[in-house]
């Protein structure tokens, strides 16, 4: 009997995937835009099948959520919720930074330094999306040096749930006059991994990211003020 059934290319709904998604976390689609089908397949150029497919594998992985009336939107944590993905940020970098300074290699530090470096020209140049890549590149091969796959998967989808938030958060610090938060916490992460020593590199873990829910918490306090 012959298919007749169409199955549209993997690699095609890979592709929007990746576009749709690139746009999510570089904030050309920032939190709360709705994500129409027709719209979408126009300015990639696809038929709409891939670009259903693509949603709904954002949706799988908490960037896209649906709304009454509105459908398919970018997902926007509240305040509340970063909260919470910070305290379990903390408790998985830590342990993450712990293990992959006892066995991480010269040359995975070579290449930690040479994205912090990337990192510094973003931030010279105020290139917001760029920075938080290099950042995420770095801290991902200190955390891979770990040998849990799993462990780093976790964390990357933390990152992409939280991404709408780094991308104000960095920009409001690149504004803030002597913040060096962006660079500095990275500079003594990749001391503490050129030392192998998984004390230094999980306790430098813990207090940037206990430094970010600070300031995650002091606007919502500043919010409720206000309210």
């Amino acid at each position: 009997m012959p298919i007749t059934k169409r199955v549209e290319p993997t690699l095609l709904t890979d592709q929007v995937y990746a576009t749709i998604h690139a746009a999510i976390l570089s904030g050309d689609l920032p939190a709360g835009s709705r994500l129409t089908v027709r719209e979408l397949a126009e300015q990639v150029g696809t038929s709409a099948m891939p670009v259903r497919e693509a949603i709904r594998r954002l949706e799988e992985s908490g960037m896209v959520e649906r709304e009454p009336h509105k459908g398919a939107v970018v997902k926007a944590l509240t305040l509340q919720e970063l909260v919470h993905v910070y305290d379990i940020r903390k408790l998985l970098e830590v342990e993450a930074a712990r293990l992959g300074a006892q066995g991480i290699s010269a040359e995975d530090c070579d290449r930690m330094q040479d994205e912090y470096d990337l990192m510094l020209a973003a931030i010279r140049e105020h290139r917001v999306p760029d920075l938080l890549d290099h950042d995420e590149a770095l801290l991902t091969i200190l955390y891979r040096a770990s040998g849990n796959p799993l462990l780093v998967r976790m964390v990357q989808n933390l990152w992409q749930q939280c991404r709408p938030y780094k991308l104000v958060g960095a920009q409001g610090t690149l504004d803030t006059a002597g913040d060096d938060s962006l660079w500095r916490y990275q500079q003594e992460l990749i001391a503490a991994a050129r030392s192998q020593d998984p004390a230094a590199a999980a306790s430098v873990n813990n207090a940037s990211l206990v430094d970010a829910t600070e300031r995650i918490r002091a606007l919502l306090a500043a919010q409720g003020r206000q309210s």
